[in-house]
């Protein structure tokens, strides 16, 4: 079974980050709930779970983009925190960083093992997508609703809705990590 210890080791980077240490204990239950919910019982399957099942993600796994894109999200706030004389809005970091280590939990319950090395979505996951999954699990975690809007609203359930500024960050970031493999897989990635 994985417990808060494992998820806190996996992110411990991204969760120290975190100055609010109780959304932080939050983001970890969240974790803790989505993996005893989808029924994946080590960290090290974790590891092996593709971060989409749409490309072929060239062996980047669920954990690595989570982080990439949290990770990424963060470089293009304080990009503009840095370079920008007047901040036209703020951006809560913490909130960010924990939109990003959950805009994706729902795949937890959304993909299951197909029984053969592989993934496949499961019955949770073709009743409903990873957003509304997640935001579901973030509520019963008592996640805040700014950081239910980045998880609901980062993919395409969000296009054209209200969004919370980190939400467009996190969203932006993560179509940065799939794009590039969807155009690699079609031959629309010009490589030098």
């Amino acid at each position: 079974m994985i417990d808060h210890k494992d998820i806190e080791t996996l992110f411990e980077d991204l969760l120290v980050q975190i100055e609010n240490r109780e959304l932080a204990e939050k983001v970890v239950q969240t974790w803790v709930l989505a993996c005893k919910q989808g029924n994946w019982n080590n960290v090290e399957d974790l590891k092996k779970i593709p971060f989409t099942l749409l490309v072929d993600v060239q062996s980047i796994n669920f954990i690595e983009h989570t982080i990439a894109v949290t990770e990424g999200a963060i470089g293009l706030a304080r990009a503009q925190i840095s370079n920008y004389q007047t901040m036209p809005y703020s951006i809560d970091i913490d909130a960010l960083i924990a939109g990003g280590l959950l805009h994706d939990v729902g795949k937890l319950v959304e993909f299951e093992s197909d029984g053969s090395g592989g993934f496949r979505q499961s019955y949770s996951g073709k009743c409903a997508r990873h957003p509304i999954s997640g935001a579901i699990l973030a509520a019963a975690a008592g996640l805040p609703d700014n950081i239910i809007n980045i998880i609901a609203c980062h993919a395409k359930e969000g296009e054209g809705r209200p969004q919370c500024i980190e939400t467009v960050l996190i969203h932006q970031a993560d179509f940065a990590t799939f794009d590039p493999l969807l155009m690699l897989g079609s031959s629309k990635l010009i490589l030098s």
